[in-house]
């Protein structure tokens, strides 16, 4: 079956999904995560193939991380689901409503987008989390995941389509595009009038791909070099603690910390600490010229500011001033998340001001950017983009909104 095929059937499906009341939303949900788990075995057995093959062609750790399900993981994608179930419905909300003075009522209502088309990278979760997300928003969805996850990601939707079908929604509301070629990427990208918006989740090459390539609207979401800006009124327990939670806590993520940034007037006393509580960690540190006479620092190259490691690499720089950091980042960024550590009240206001990211954090760790940390439940992705959302994209990022205008016999 081709693309454009399944994206016809996805419509059709998106249909019957629009009106589905919570309670039969929901009802899948829990059914779908109640089968995953039942399912798990199967679920990591097809993984372990994929895992296999990613070891024998030669796939960075990282990036082998990512692509690897337990038992606990599948346990864990469940439970986002059934996280999901407990929150509130999106679709109907009146998002304004007036009465106009001629006497017609006037409502703005939530409704789904009907079709997304879900591009993505290595992580099997994710093939959980967007059938989720996508089914309670009232969203038929089209997953295209990457060839080095297909057998666990066949696996997972093969359980959730059986749910699905078994509560009574379309089955059709969730598939699977073939991974095997890049024709149906390409496909996806230019089904335009099937396919209403498109989401890719992943490295910044696959991003910019979909973003220059695509005819269907997209929504542009993940590439992450977040600064950790550790200021000169920092309480440096604190910072320590910050910056290797936000680097070590887990380092294939888009919300993991790339680079940190150290005021000067700290050099002494904070910088020698926290790179060797890095390196400790496994962390290589790359320095500027004022961090690499430090032992264990590899000197930093320019390219080194402006990458996403997705690995045990950190780049390290001292600066002069909070404006000096805001520069740099400025410069650097991605747009994703930026952290400072102060305890200056009018530092931390004027960096929040003033750095252009989708999400400021304030003496916590970057790895809070999440959805399910911020009480959204299991995210599509966090766009790093001003339209049509930014930051984490929970129920209410994946639906659009309708005017409902009730007269009564009222003519222009």
């Amino acid at each position: 079956m081709t693309v454009l095929e399944q994206a016809a059937e996805a419509r059709v499906a998106a249909i019957d999904l629009a009106t589905a009341t919570r309670a039969d939303k929901d009802a899948a949900l829990l059914l779908m995560a109640d089968r995953l788990v039942e399912r798990a075995g199967d679920i990591v057995t097809a993984n372990a193939v994929d895992v296999e093959n990613a070891r024998a062609g030669g796939l960075s750790e990282a990036m082998i991380d990512r692509l690897t399900l337990t038992t606990e993981r599948v346990a864990a994608m469940a439970e986002g689901l059934r996280q999901l179930a407990a929150l509130p419905d999106p679709v109907g909300d009146v998002v304004r409503g007036s009465t106009l003075a001629n006497g017609l009522e006037l409502r703005q209502v939530r409704v789904p987008f009907g079709v997304v088309g879900i591009i993505y990278e290595g992580r099997p979760n994710v093939t959980a989390d967007a059938a989720g997300i996508c089914l309670k928003s009232g969203n038929a969805v089209l997953l295209r995941g990457s060839g080095s996850a297909f057998s666990s990601n066949a696996a997972i939707v093969s359980v959730l389509r059986k749910a699905v079908a078994d509560s009574n929604l379309p089955a059709n509301a969730i598939q699977l595009l073939d991974a095997t070629t890049r024709d149906s990427v390409k496909e996806l990208m230019r089904a335009r009038g099937l396919v209403d918006v498109l989401i890719p989740r992943g490295g910044a090459s696959l991003i910019k791909a979909v973003v220059e390539e695509s005819t269907v609207p997209v929504i542009e979401t993940g590439v992450g070099n977040c600064h950790v800006y550790v200021d000169e009124g920092a309480d440096l327990e604190k910072a320590l603690g910050v910056v290797l939670n936000s680097k070590t806590q887990r380092l294939s993520t888009c919300n993991t910390a790339e680079s940190l940034l150290v005021h000067a007037t700290l050099a002494s006393s904070f910088l020698p600490l926290v790179v060797e509580e890095l390196i400790a960690a496994g962390v290589t540190v790359h320095g500027d010229p004022r961090v690499a006479g430090l032992d264990g620092v590899v000197p930093a190259t320019d390219e080194d500011w402006g990458t996403e490691y997705l690995s045990a690499d950190i780049s390290v720089a001292v600066v002069d001033s909070l404006d000096d950091a805001l520069d740099h980042i400025r410069r650097y960024g991605t747009g994703h998340t930026e952290a400072i550590v102060t305890e200056n009240l009018a530092a931390a206001r004027r960096f929040s001001a003033r750095v252009d990211a989708a999400a400021v954090m304030i003496n916590a760790s970057t790895r809070f950017t999440d959805g399910g940390e911020f009480g959204f439940g299991a995210e599509i992705g966090i766009s790093t983009q001003k339209l049509h959302a930014r930051g984490p994209m929970g129920l209410p990022e994946l639906t659009s909104t309708k005017y409902i205008v009730t007269g009564n016999g009222h003519t222009r």
